[in-house]
């Protein structure tokens, strides 16, 4: 498989693993006021760093995130946006702060590019469902590049579509050839576990349903009855006649798409159209009755799912001002949230932006009854005063007189990319707190969110996690040291319940590696300074 090199990428390949995690530091909470309607309320907005904010989700999120939507900087040398990633290597250290500018001005902007990129993505990659979805918008500059670099983390059997929006209503008057599309690459965690969903049928579509022959059963469209011949059987090759006596065999490298006594049943059933004077190739009859909705192309019309001018007038509606070159209008969102969700997914969009993928999230919710959860990460200050003012209005409702629009309802939570678990010198930074350093400790040790405890249990405040198997111990006191002798041992409270295995955190232990084999013990060294007790 052909691969993309670039100055820097042996320095990024694995920067994801090194990103510190960190606390996500609660805010504030937000809730639509009463009379609004129901909606999901479990929802979230991070102002930070998305690089350390996708890393310090993986405890809670890993693997369970069904749908990603992102809008990354297009690098097209007009966005102004910073390289600021923490690599430890000289050749990187230099872009650090450094505005990206014009190629022109800064030849090495596509290598800064894929440098901010590539951990993202591995984190992102991390963050999804297996049978998961992510959407990612792209212009030319960089569509090329960001297609093999996405081969190379989701793999090229993943790839699932290359979309192309038609982003403009008109041509761009200063060149002959103006570009009007944008493309939306779409790869999945597993080819072999995603499903995508048919959408339902808007006015454009459902206008394409007549009923000529004033069928009964209400109005229809016709459909191709030929078939590839790849799998076909002897039993799709036959002769049909129409009403009026003309023949028709099937095209040739076609076949018929059904068997022939199925057809015969179709057709005694009036569900076959040989046009309205009975003497065109059979098509078959679709109701709209009958319709579960309609399969999608790859070319998205701004008809049906929206352009830049009308994303622009969307965020001047809800916060008064024009702060976005090229926002995406909700339709473009909610067209991808009616593909890759379900009522309960959880959808993720870390190039938040001007908040469009929360508004497509709750306006989804009120039109099917769903309770879909957004994360929204943003990095720039305008995520309070725009991302998440623009949230508010939506949950609240908006605008004046004939303008006004009710809210949507819901809530979310409000949150800051904080101080790092871990010190330089690897050692724990004890002032995040017991609760967030016993969370990753569970994490780093993959307890499964059924087996995990709290404090106040049965059997020791210490425990972590407790299955059939094994038993998690972190033995931890915020300002004494901790042994693991046998006066420890004696506190522990499992009886009949006792694990085969403990694993048991602590600053020190007193047994010896033969002791701690024959009773199951294994034994772990919290990662900090105790030389000040």
């Amino acid at each position: 498989m052909p691969t993309l090199t670039w100055v820097g990428k042996d320095k990024v390949v694995n920067h994801h693993l090194d990103v510190s995690f960190r606390v996500l530091q609660h805010e504030s909470h937000f809730a639509a006021p009463d009379g609004t309607p129901a909606n999901s309320t479990d929802n979230r907005i991070i102002h930070g760093d998305n690089l350390a904010a996708l890393k310090s989700l993986l405890p809670e999120f890993e693997g369970k995130i069904n749908c990603i939507y992102i809008d990354p900087p297009y690098n097209t040398g007009n966005e102004s946006w910073v390289y600021n990633d923490a690599v430890n290597d000289p050749k990187i250290k230099k872009w650090l702060g450094q505005v990206v500018g014009k190629e022109g001005e800064d030849l090495s902007r596509h290598d800064k590019w894929l440098c901010m990129m590539y951990p993202r993505l591995k984190l992102l990659h991390r963050l999804l469902a297996k049978d998961g979805v992510i959407f990612i918008s792209i212009d030319d500059n960089e569509v090329a590049h960001l297609r093999l670099l996405m081969d190379e983390i989701f793999g090229g059997g993943h790839f699932i579509a290359n979309v192309v929006w038609q982003k403009r209503t008109s041509p761009d008057a200063r060149l002959n050839l103006g570009a009007a599309h944008d493309h939306i690459l779409v790869y999945a965690k597993s080819s072999y576990n995603l499903q995508l969903n048919k959408i339902a049928l808007n006015d454009v579509r459902s206008a394409a349903y007549k009923n000529p022959d004033n069928d009964p059963r209400g109005v229809w469209a016709s459909v191709d009855l030929t078939g590839q011949t790849g799998h076909a059987t002897p039993n799709q090759f036959y002769e049909i006649v129409s009403p009026n006596g003309k023949r028709y065999l099937p095209p040739k490298g076609r076949c018929w798409a059904l068997m022939e006594n199925k057809f015969i049943s179709l057709l005694e059933d009036g569900r076959i159209w040989f046009g309205k004077d009975g003497n065109t190739r059979p098509r078959l009859k679709k109701f709209l009755s009958e319709s579960e909705g309609s399969t999608v192309w790859t070319w998205w019309l701004n008809t049906e799912v929206g352009h830049n001018q009308e994303a622009t007038k969307e965020v001047i509606s809800l916060i008064g001002h024009d702060s976005f070159e090229t926002p995406k209008p909700t339709r473009l969102i909610t067209r991808i949230l009616e593909l890759a969700t379900n009522k309960n997914s959880i959808i993720l969009d870390s190039f938040a932006g001007s908040g469009t993928t929360a508004h497509a999230v709750l306006k989804l919710n009120t039109q099917d009854q769903g309770n879909r959860r957004f994360i929204l990460i943003e990095m720039e200050d305008y995520a309070d005063t725009i991302t998440a003012e623009r949230v508010r209005r939506v949950m609240s409702g908006y605008g004046e007189g004939n303008k006004q629009t009710a809210g949507l309802g819901g809530s979310f939570d409000y949150y800051t990319v904080g101080a790092a678990i871990f010190n330089p010198d690897d050692t724990l930074n004890e002032t995040v707190g017991v609760a967030v350093i016993r969370d990753y400790v569970s994490y780093s040790e993959g307890i499964a969110a059924e087996h995990r405890t709290n404090q106040d249990n049965a059997y020791t405040p210490y425990l972590l996690g407790l299955n059939s198997e094994t038993a998690w111990i972190f033995y931890y006191e915020a300002d004494a040291v901790t042994c693991l002798d046998l006066d420890f041992l004696g506190t522990l409270k499992f009886g009949a319940n006792k694990p085969a295995t403990a694993i048991i955190y602590a600053d020190k232990c007193l047994f010896n590696k033969e002791f701690l084999s024959k009773h199951g013990l294994i034994f772990k060294k919290i990662p900090r300074d105790i030389t000040r007790f």
